[in-house]
């Protein structure tokens, strides 16, 4: 047997040459390996030499800037892959394909919509903006819809090829990730909204209103007796905090009727005074009933004045006053600390321009809002103090506020060290939106927390928030006297000036990363009206937010 083996061995067939090369068949248990390398070089050296080769000839990922052919030859393939209905070919010239394959199949299965033709417009940069027109059809009626959006080009990090940077608004920009397109019965009745003295709200008298209005049919539609129709409709993601929006209707339904709390003579001026200012927001509460009496937004894609989670800034330092004043930690009219700098939890904090107020009271630190003064106080107090007093006082981040439409009631976590220092002046992890301050000042006017509402319980039975105990008259009387006298001589002066009456006010401002101006707030009332707003990006409060909101407070009393 070991002879004929070695016989065997020795009879080798000659290797075939194929393009120059020599390939080698090593046979095996039921596989076969296959090996290509040049001839006269020995099996170590082949080795080594296949490595380095493979080494060499790996394709680099390439980078840096896209060039106009790369993005504009992108985003071709993409729209016309689209348009002829290729969703597997679109999909891929994207970042996210599962994505965009999801929601490019929804847009004819779900949506309904057919003969969609793309047109893409003049590229700027890397990004290439595009009409789309195609028409809507459901059970035999159809009808047109037209829109425009845009889409981005960018460069994959892991193999260097240019992709459409996949969102759900390159599809609709009314699209968010998570949101679906959806065509047939509304499922939602419409509704006819109208305003406290009867007239009928529009998204085309008040602009502001149109998150508004979608929010009201999404909580009443059904209950206001109305009948669904059938429409092209935004549906939006689980974790989406905005209503449903309406596209196209097809066919009419039958609407209901909601009556809100709003003063249509406060919403028609809340809307000229953010027209005035960009990413603006405000609103107004009558403060003995929580009635909103007007709100509006600059930026009508997002009710950021219901919405909205903000820092507040140094608005924050009414429930923060009221906290000290009821633990004895300040006092009015009593001498208080405003140094340059305090540092607590590791962290420095100073005042605006670094300024210090020697010698000075609660009230002139309160009025000119100086935050050491109340950084100082940060060790004497617990964790969840400003928590306790935010939620049993005022009313707010308990997450059960139902004022009629989607709304954020406010957050003010229980934190520590350095953080728990920066909640005390509105920063750290404290969010709130104009509604939340407007609130705020309400319940200093009233005495008492009434939490804010656009539709009257009444309509559908519904049970408003409360808060678990009041101030004390002491508290409560200091509180009004700081922020009358911020009104008159502090840092809201300015802006309060010639309103006239029982008022008080607050400014603030709040500093965002990478946003070279600060967020600026103001809170105040006067009489029976209470009022908040923020410019983002806007600067101090009393410049940006103040005039706003007392312009609509000159308006009544």
């Amino acid at each position: 047997m070991g002879s004929r083996r070695r016989v065997a061995e020795r009879r080798k067939t000659k290797p075939a040459v194929i393009g120059g090369m020599i390939a080698v068949v090593v046979g095996g248990a039921g596989f076969g390996v296959y090996a290509l390398y040049g001839s006269g070089a020995a099996a170590d050296d082949r080795t080594q030499n296949t490595s380095a080769s493979a080494a060499d000839q790996k394709p680099k990922v390439k980078t840096g800037p896209l060039s106009a052919t790369e993005v504009t030859t992108t985003a071709t393939t993409f729209l016309t892959s689209w348009q002829q209905g290729r969703v597997s070919t679109a999909a891929a010239a994207t970042s996210d394909s599962a994505a965009a394959t999801a929601l490019l199949t929804g847009y004819t299965k779900d949506a309904h919509l057919t003969g969609v033709t793309l047109t893409p417009g003049t590229r700027t940069g890397d990004k290439v903006p595009f009409s789309v027109k195609a028409t809507v059809t459901y059970k035999g009626t159809s009808k047109p819809l037209a829109y425009g959006s845009s889409l981005t080009v960018v460069r994959d990090t892991a193999t260097g090829k240019p992709r459409v940077d996949w969102t759900a608004s390159v599809v609709h920009p009314d699209l968010k990730d998570g949101d679906t397109l959806v065509t047939g019965e509304s499922g939602t009745p419409p509704i006819k909204a109208f305003d406290r003295d009867g007239g009928e709200i529009t998204e085309a008298k008040f602009p502001s209103l149109g998150t508004v209005l979608d929010g009201l049919r999404e909580k009443y539609g059904k209950k206001a007796g109305g009948k669904a129709g059938i429409e092209l409709r935004v549906i939006r993601g689980k974790d989406s905090k905005s209503s449903d929006k309406t596209l196209v209707e097809l066919s009419k339904g039958t609407p209901g009727t909601v009556r809100t709390t709003l003063n249509p003579t406060l919403q028609a001026a809340a809307e000229a005074q953010v027209a005035k200012q960009d990413r603006s927001s405000v609103v107004v509460l009558r403060p003995s009933t929580g009635e909103i009496l007007a709100v509006a937004n600059a930026s009508h894609g997002f009710n950021t004045a219901f919405q909205g989670s903000l820092a507040p800034g140094s608005t924050m330092k009414v429930i923060t006053s009221s906290l000290l004043i009821d633990k004895d930690l300040a006092s009015a009219d009593k001498p208080h600390p405003c140094p340059k700098y305090f540092t607590y939890g590791g962290w420095k904090f100073q005042n605006d321009d670094k300024f210090e107020i020697k010698g000075g009271t609660f009230k002139a630190s309160f009025a000119r809002s100086c935050n050491t003064a109340f950084i100082s106080q940060a060790g004497k107090l617990d964790n969840d103090s400003l928590t306790q007093q935010a939620q049993q006082v005022f009313g707010l981040s308990m997450n059960n506020w139902a004022i009629g439409v989607p709304s954020f009631d406010g957050s003010v976590p229980v934190q520590s060290a350095a953080q728990k220092a920066a909640s005390l002046i509105g920063q750290g992890g404290v969010r709130m939106n104009p509604l939340n301050m407007a609130s705020v000042s309400a319940t200093v006017e009233s005495g008492t927390f009434k939490q804010p509402y656009l539709v009257s319980p009444s309509v559908d039975n519904r049970t408003l928030a409360t808060a678990s105990r009041t101030m004390s008259s002491g508290t409560l009387s200091q509180l009004r006297e700081l922020m009358a006298y911020t009104a008159g001589y502090g840092t809201a002066a300015e802006a309060m000036s010639g309103v006239y009456g029982n008022v008080g006010a607050k400014t603030g401002s709040a500093e965002v990363d990478g946003q070279k101006k600060p967020n600026g707030w103001f809170t105040a009332y006067r009489g029976d009206l209470a009022a908040a707003g923020v410019v983002q990006a806007g600067g101090h409060g009393g410049d940006t937010a103040g005039p706003i909101v007392a312009a609509l407070l000159k308006m009544g009393g």
